[in-house]
């Protein structure tokens, strides 16, 4: 029995990894296969002990010593309360900055900072001035591993708050919102590429791993996250970011800052996502940014002035000018995005023929294929000669809606409730057995093109 119990704990350690300094201390090795036995059946208080002894004398051991620390000094902290309770905080604490000293290539400045703040922001002990300052120093110093979506939120959301107790300008809160937007933006764009090429496999007719599965499962729940904390930064930049603010700040900031191609170019940005465009102050940011930048934000810009004017034709040529001027397919994608939703206005067709452009670009544009669903909604009226064939659209409209959700699981809870809304619009059960269409076939043969099977009943 004490054979086989040795021998368990001998597995143990060689499935965690060892050094060779490990050799070395005899007594670390065996409390690291005993606590390690224990808290992979998460029993954290007989690890404790046995634990606290490896990470006081041999600290670089193995890096079970923090990943299984934390979880053993966490369930300390739930579970004790007053001065025990505070000693086993600052432990763990001591264990986050050990940790990067120990395996910086594993524990990076941006993922400790957040570690510790998030732990003193749920037991109290760090103001909003000290989590927005650490935070922020972790963000612009270590900027590639700060991908926690909660600690981006509670980064941007600190500083509105700041801002909304007069400690804070709005120029600092627009500039951090842009740097905060654009590192989401980034980190779902790398997780909808990877889970495009699974969702391409499988739909080419090849059956997944079960290791591809899961990693389906993780890219999925991880875009969801970064949608939702997306929602909420926008959500909590509310108002602040309307035309009536936007516009005498840049008045005022305009000649100190009119040199400067970020500004600028952040500024015409959110201006026109607001839909500023009608103001003078658009027209001079825009032509700042022609004169600092032609690229093609500047005529997708343009295009949109002309375009208020009444010159499709112009409007059209700078459209497409700026996808010309575009070589990364994802920014191709949204800029085709964009155009799809002014022309969507004069030619639905057109907007349709953008977006299926910017979903060729991006196969992971959940944005292009909502817009595209609603254009497909919008026309039922215009499809079909009887009631249940105009209604049929919805289901085309639905399937579409839940293929953004599915590319592009950032969006899937809008997509989710949007098909939902489209399908309770679709014929019901007593009209497809009316119809007599059950498993069959629509073809529209209006703009919108294309089919769509009638559900079997």
């Amino acid at each position: 029995m004490k054979k086989n119990f040795y021998l368990t704990m001998f597995v143990g350690i060689m499935s965690i990894g060892l050094s060779t300094a490990q050799a070395q201390n005899p007594e670390c090795m065996t409390n690291l296969s005993i606590y390690a036995e224990h808290a992979k059946v998460k029993n954290y208080d007989a690890a404790y002990e046995p634990w606290k002894m490896v990470y006081e004398n041999c600290p670089g051991l193995n890096k079970a010593n923090y990943s299984y620390g934390e979880k053993i000094l966490m369930h300390k902290i739930e579970n004790t309360s007053g001065a025990e309770k505070d000693g086993h905080i600052n432990m763990l604490l001591a264990v986050y900055d050990a940790s990067k000293v120990h395996f910086p290539a594993k524990y990076t400045t941006a993922s400790v900072t957040i570690d510790k703040v998030m732990l003193k922001r749920d037991n109290n002990m760090i103001s909003d001035e000290e989590t927005y300052q650490q935070l922020g120093d972790a963000f612009n110093s270590d900027k590639k591993n700060f991908k926690n979506p909660k600690a981006l939120y509670l980064y941007f959301s600190s500083l509105v708050d700041l801002h909304e107790a007069g400690k804070k300008d709005l120029q600092e809160v627009f500039d951090v919102y842009d740097e905060v937007t654009e590192k989401l933006e980034e980190e779902n764009k790398a997780i909808t590429a990877s889970l495009a090429k699974l969702l391409a496999k499988e739909d080419a007719g090849t059956a997944l791993t079960s290791k591809e599965k899961r990693y389906v499962k993780a890219y999925t729940n991880n875009s969801k996250a970064f949608g939702q904390v997306a929602s909420s930064v926008d959500g909590k930049l509310g108002k602040l970011a309307d035309c009536e603010n936007l516009i005498p700040l840049y008045e005022k900031n305009f000649e100190a800052k009119k040199n400067d191609v970020k500004w600028v170019k952040r500024a015409v940005g959110r201006m026109f996502s607001k839909e500023c465009t009608d103001d003078p102050m658009f027209k001079k940011l825009f032509e700042a940014q022609l004169a600092l930048d032609p690229s093609a934000d500047a005529y997708l810009y343009g295009g949109t002035l002309k375009a208020k004017s009444g010159d499709n034709s112009g409007a059209i040529a700078d459209f497409n000018k700026a996808v010309e001027l575009t070589t990364d397919s994802y920014k191709k994608s949204n800029i085709l995005y964009k155009i799809a939703t002014i022309v969507r206005k004069s030619s639905k067709s057109q907007a349709r023929n953008y977006l299926n452009k910017a979903i060729e670009a991006n196969s992971a544009n959940g944005k292009a294929y909502l817009l595209l669903a609603n254009l497909y909604a919008s026309s039922a009226n215009d499809c079909g000669t009887s009631a249940f064939e105009k209604r049929a659209i919805y289901w085309k409209a639905a399937n579409t809606a839940s293929q953004a959700g599915r590319v592009d699981p950032s969006v899937a809870s809008t997509a989710s409730r949007t098909a939902a809304s489209y399908n309770a619009k679709a014929p019901d059960k007593t009209m497809i057995f009316n119809s007599g269409m059950a498993g069959k076939t629509i073809t529209f043969s209006c703009w919108v093109g294309g089919s769509v099977k009638v559900p079997s009943l």
